[in-house]
């Protein structure tokens, strides 16, 4: 039977999910070896990409990212483009374990020259890109999606009205059409007074902001 193999007990890890913010906090806390038990980095964007490296060499666990708005565009011959040690998701699918990991990077375009930075259709079209790797999964596993990493919000839910932090649609659609578990992202930032919305369901699907930093215990 296709994807027997991931069948059976419960599955959890436990998640280091970062974005936007660099915090001096979190190099105490990693060198400090508060993160221990952490088993997963995830990187929702905007950080420095030497933040991330940090993070992956103290804990020595492998490192999901993808880039956010504020990132430069990826370039195999220059490796400041790139968070050594750990792999960039944008637009691909990976397994972590038995988890089945999604990556969209960029947000909303603002400005003309924005760096991974588009239009609803055209994040839409680079949505789309992902059907035929969501639908082998589906095949092989039983399901297309345990975590989907995004820098942006999708559209609606913890993003804002400002032209910058407007989520974008084509999350709703991923979210409908693969059905992840969880959704990690950034780009919005929470303040005290909404830190209580940081979390939102949609149907099967939980949304968690995650700036600046949070740990997750993920099942599936």
């Amino acid at each position: 039977m296709p994807g027997a193999a991931f069948y059976g007990k419960m599955e959890r890890v436990k998640i280091l999910a970062v974005s936007d913010e660099a915090l001096d906090r979190i190099y105490a806390l990693a060198s400090s070896g508060h993160f221990q038990d952490v088993e997963l980095i995830v990187g929702c964007g905007d950080l420095p990409y030497h933040y991330l490296e940090y993070l992956v060499t103290v804990l020595n666990v492998p490192m999901f990212y993808v880039p956010g708005n504020h990132d430069p565009n990826e370039n195999p011959a220059k490796k400041e483009t790139q968070a050594q040690g750990g792999s960039n998701l944008d637009l691909k699918l990976a397994r972590h374990n038995r988890f089945l990991i999604g990556g969209f990077g960029g947000s909303v375009r603002y400005r003309p020259d924005g760096t991974n930075q588009y239009s609803q259709t055209e994040a839409y079209l680079r949505a789309f890109r992902l059907i035929p790797k969501l639908l082998f999964n589906r095949l092989q596993y039983g399901r297309a999606l345990d975590i989907l990493i995004t820098h942006s919000p999708p559209f609606g839910i913890h993003d804002d009205v400002d032209p910058a932090h407007t989520g974008l649609k084509a999350l709703n659609w991923l979210i409908r059409f693969a059905q992840p578990r969880y959704l990690l992202h950034g780009h919005t930032h929470l303040y005290l007074k909404n830190l209580a919305q940081s979390e939102t369901v949609v149907n099967l699907t939980k949304i968690t902001n995650v700036y600046p930093y949070k740990i997750l215990d993920v099942t599936h």
